[in-house]
């Protein structure tokens, strides 16, 4: 055992009772520790957490999604990082294949990063197509050599030097049903909208018009989303409407109707985006 490469594995949570758990028990087996930022969670999420003595909990104030996945990254002990979200697994193959890698520290150790292919779990059947498969991101990396980047909630690792890329999936279920999905394309169209203002961008009401449009043909035509039947509908449906209102709302903000959407959290700011 000494011999074998040590990782770390850290998930960002916030009201996650429900899902931490799971999360924890798919990973608990390749982790040498599991770190967990929480974001002053209200439920069971600490109770839960804390039950297992690998997990490190700490707490911070929510300021982005980028900003806390980098502060999540500077405190784990370890070299090597496999990141993920509350509502991910760890599949079977994937498990196998970190396990064979903490073994061969020298296979491991050619690359500073690996991309593994994410498989989301919505309506009733895994989506295969739509544009949601296989969404190949770097997970396991180097903590020196990668920092999350990106346009908050869309989070990315990027790394510095060589990539490879894993068979095995990440297991998402990313919604509890369709109540849910809208609850969630509220939330982030509301960030989307919140950063772009404060970044100077200006409201178009004819990207209002077309890129809607656009949206569901990119999903459901060119992105074979009539593959994945009704649930690939709902999904090309559900991303135009995401689409609108990231410009609608940012309409909202520009003409002075409001001064932050309302579902956005209280601490969460601009100011703490910048760099």
């Amino acid at each position: 055992m000494s011999n074998e490469e040590k990782i770390s594995v850290v998930i960002i949570t916030y009201n996650e009772e429900k899902n931490i758990k799971d999360c924890i028990e798919s990973i608990i087996e390749i982790a040498d520790e599991i770190i967990v930022l929480d974001s002053y969670s209200t439920d069971k999420t600490k109770e839960i957490c804390t039950s297992y003595p690998k997990v490190k909990f700490f707490q911070h104030p929510f300021d982005g999604h980028v900003e806390q996945k980098n502060r999540a990254l500077k405190l784990s002990s370890n070299e090597w990082v496999l990141s993920l979200d509350a509502d991910e697994r760890v599949s079977l193959p994937l498990k196998q294949e970190i396990i064979y890698l903490k073994k061969n520290k020298e296979i491991l150790n050619q690359y500073e990063g690996y991309k593994i292919p994410r498989l989301t779990y919505h309506l009733g059947r895994f989506i295969y197509n739509s544009g949601w498969y296989p969404q190949k991101k770097y997970r396991l990396f180097k903590k020196s050599k990668a920092v999350w980047v990106g346009e908050n909630p869309h989070d990315y690792i990027t790394i510095d030097g060589k990539g490879n890329t894993l068979k095995g999936d990440i297991i998402h279920y990313s919604f509890k049903d369709l109540s849910h999905q809208v609850d969630t394309i509220n939330k982030f169209s509301s960030i989307v909208a919140f950063n772009r203002y404060y970044q100077g961008k200006k409201f178009s009401l004819l990207k209002c018009l077309y890129k809607p449009i656009f949206k569901f043909l990119e999903i459901y035509i060119f992105k074979l989303g009539f593959l994945d039947g009704f649930a690939g509908f709902t999904i090309a449906v559900a991303s135009s409407f995401s689409t609108f209102l990231k410009n609608a709302k940012m309409y909202e903000l520009q003409n002075k109707i409001i001064d932050r959407p309302s579902n956005l959290r209280l601490d969460y700011t601009y100011q703490t985006q910048k760099k």
